[in-house]
């Protein structure tokens, strides 16, 4: 199950790559431009036009940059990048000084991010990575400052093993700041395409906050939750952002 697990997820957002298209949050597809799709989880309309338009495909559950304080000169990893929005976003607020580094496992997805930053002028301060999350992030122990993530942890298979991975390249004192799906009780039956649509691979958000607690990380907080419901069998569906410091 696993392998068809992420061969689904790649497939999907390979196609969302090539197509410029995407939605991650139930009863919100189909919301109109990228852009509004993206202002309405949280984004900046004015911050938004700082980036090459290309990377914003409106997809993801939230806006976890509105609360991860970053600071000039800061090392920066976005996990599941995808077209880079949040790496470019976080590039303009660390300055020349820091360092954002996307990290994505899909092919299309890093080509887009790549051709992306050369339209955007090339950002000197940005790079991006293929990884797998949850197997290793290919980025050294204890050298980073901040984690961001845009409703991708629920789309793998281990999340344990993916917040132990976080953790890792944290430095001490280290944040991660998420944003991802939650629901109040797991899928009766897991179907691959409802898990690459953010569904059937989310969590309890108790259960999610306990996979954070399990991967080593002490100081876990839920700072935001917005409730959606997923119309094809009843279950309650959320949104949170939620901080974690290392």
């Amino acid at each position: 199950m696993e392998g068809n697990i992420k061969d689904k997820v790649k497939e999907k957002y390979g196609k969302v790559a090539l197509l410029q298209e995407s939605c991650c949050m139930p009863g919100e597809c189909g919301c109109g431009t990228p852009g509004q799709a993206a202002e309405a989880i949280g984004y900046d309309a004015r911050e938004l036009e700082s980036v090459p338009q290309e990377s914003i495909l409106g997809a993801g559950c939230g806006a976890p940059l509105n609360f991860a304080e970053l600071r000039e000169g800061e090392t920066v990893v976005d996990l599941g990048s995808g077209a880079g929005i949040d790496v470019f976003l976080s590039a303009n607020r660390v300055g020349r000084s820091g360092r954002v580094i996307g990290i994505d496992m899909t092919d299309e997805m890093l080509a887009k991010a790549k051709n992306n930053a050369e339209k955007g002028g090339g950002y000197p301060n940005v790079e991006f990575r293929k990884g797998d999350i949850e197997e290793h992030i290919p980025l050294d122990d204890g050298k980073t400052d901040v984690v961001i993530s845009n409703c991708v942890i629920n789309l793998t298979v281990d999340k344990v093993r993916a917040f132990s991975e976080v953790r890792r390249i944290l430095r001490d004192g280290g944040r991660m700041v998420i944003s991802d799906m939650v629901t109040d009780r797991p899928a009766a039956q897991v179907d691959p395409e409802k898990w690459a649509s953010c569904i059937d691979g989310a969590l309890t958000k108790d259960d999610y906050v306990a996979s954070i607690k399990k991967a080593g990380f002490a100081d876990v907080t839920v700072l935001e939750e917005r409730p959606y419901i997923d119309e094809s069998d009843g279950r309650k569906i959320a949104s949170i952002v939620v901080k974690a410091v290392k």
